[in-house]
């Protein structure tokens, strides 16, 4: 195994850090490194910038528009992104159901919807779970029955990421009772507009309304929306999965997060005026996180190697959904203690990106609303006690 990486790669790498430090909107950079919300407008602005250069779709094939990088590219891409305080990228359009797209889909869904998603024109939401069917995803109910060239959609998903700006849903869907679950599962494009879908918010605890239910009342979705053959849709979306779980570990973000932290520590006293950082259980704390990113970002690396050989990750990338996530919860809770009785500094004008409030800038405004957010990420993409459960069975054989 090589992790080394060649000197084009290494230049390749500052090209990005130039081009990033250099285009980052400054005002998106401040929501981005104080905690504030971020909305459709700033990603959008952003994610048009990067495609304006050639970088929005980076993880796409040169046949379809892509840059057509290397997996060390795109590894060294994805680290530079997260070193800096830049948006993450939306990745329902680009990164999920784009790909679905141009692997499974025939030619006149590459042509009618593939464009759009590069060019940045469409944002799509993910219609995956519902309210009896989260982990356990192939109990999904929400039907889909033929009606000559359409399917009427009756049913619910809940947990849908930005549905409210949504113009497009990719969904799983009920086609057929027969056999085994998996196999009456299809996979529909959906278009928000249509006649019979309602989008409600649900507020989570940090205030926000992110995510929403959504519920489909006699739906028609054109039999030529859905992707592939129909009772296949199981397999497109472990598809799907595998490309979100390689990208969701965030070992740059999470050591760019840590090490604001530290500063932050090192900065702030305790309740008899000593400095956090002589408190050798912080320092502790700090060091373990350090390791546990290391391990984890050379675990990346074993699995670049093997990319650059020629071999797929497969499930084994749940590893690094896995300690992604858990690693990131961790750094939320280090950063509870650090900040102790000034996270009740919970202001939603700040939190909007209203700057200029009574609310300091220092972290502690926005470290109790992540740490009340980040508990949904050892859960989305997957809960972390089902991946372990399919590492077990797939990888290791138990």
């Amino acid at each position: 195994m090589d992790m080394r990486f060649s000197p084009e790669e290494e230049q390749f790498r500052l090209e990005v850090r130039d081009f990033l430090t250099r285009h980052l909107p400054q005002d998106i950079r401040l929501k981005v490194e104080h905690g504030q919300r971020l909305h459709k407008q700033d990603y959008v602005r952003w994610q048009d910038i990067l495609r304006t250069k050639g970088w929005y779709a980076v993880n796409w094939p040169e046949a379809f528009g892509g840059p057509g990088w290397s997996p060390a590219q795109k590894y060294l891409f994805a680290q530079e992104y997260g070193a800096l305080p830049c948006p993450p990228l939306v990745q329902f359009g680009v990164n999920m159901v784009g790909p679905v797209i141009y692997t499974y889909g025939n030619d006149e869904q590459k042509q009618r919807f593939l464009p759009r998603i590069l060019a940045n024109q469409d944002w799509w939401c993910q219609g995956y779970s519902e309210p009896g069917a989260g982990s356990d995803l192939a109990s999904l109910k929400t039907s889909a029955v033929r009606d000559g060239d359409h399917y009427v959609v009756n049913g619910s998903k809940i947990w849908t990421t930005w549905a409210q700006w949504a113009d497009w849903m990719f969904a799983l869907v009920r086609t057929s009772h027969e056999a085994r679950p998996q196999q009456g599962i299809s996979f529909l494009l959906l278009d928000m507009k249509s006649p019979g879908i309602t989008v409600r918010p649900i507020r989570l605890l940090d205030g926000d309304a992110e995510v929403n239910e959504v519920f489909f009342d006699n739906v028609r979705v054109p039999v030529s929306q859905r992707v592939g053959d129909e009772g296949v849709g199981w397999s497109y979306g472990k598809f799907l999965l595998e490309h979100e779980r390689f990208v969701i570990s965030g070992v740059a973000r999470s050591r760019r997060l840590l090490g604001q932290l530290e500063t932050l520590a090192r900065a702030r006293t305790d309740g008899v005026g000593n400095s956090l950082w002589t408190s050798q259980a912080i320092r502790l704390r700090f060091a373990d996180l350090q390791t546990q990113l290391r391990v984890l970002e050379l675990t990346e690396l074993r699995f670049l190697s093997a990319m650059n050989a020629g071999q797929s990750p497969g499930v084994a990338a749940s590893i690094l959904k896995i300690r992604g996530t858990e690693i990131e919860q961790a750094i939320s809770e280090l950063a509870l203690e650090c900040m102790a009785l000034d996270v009740a500094a919970f202001d939603e004008a700040f939190l909007d990106g209203q700057h200029g409030t009574s609310v300091t800038a220092d972290g502690a405004a926005a470290a109790g609303p992540a740490y009340f957010n980040l508990r949904k990420v050892s859960i989305w993409g997957g809960s972390n006690e089902i991946q372990r459960n399919v590492l077990a069975k797939q990888v290791l054989g138990l």
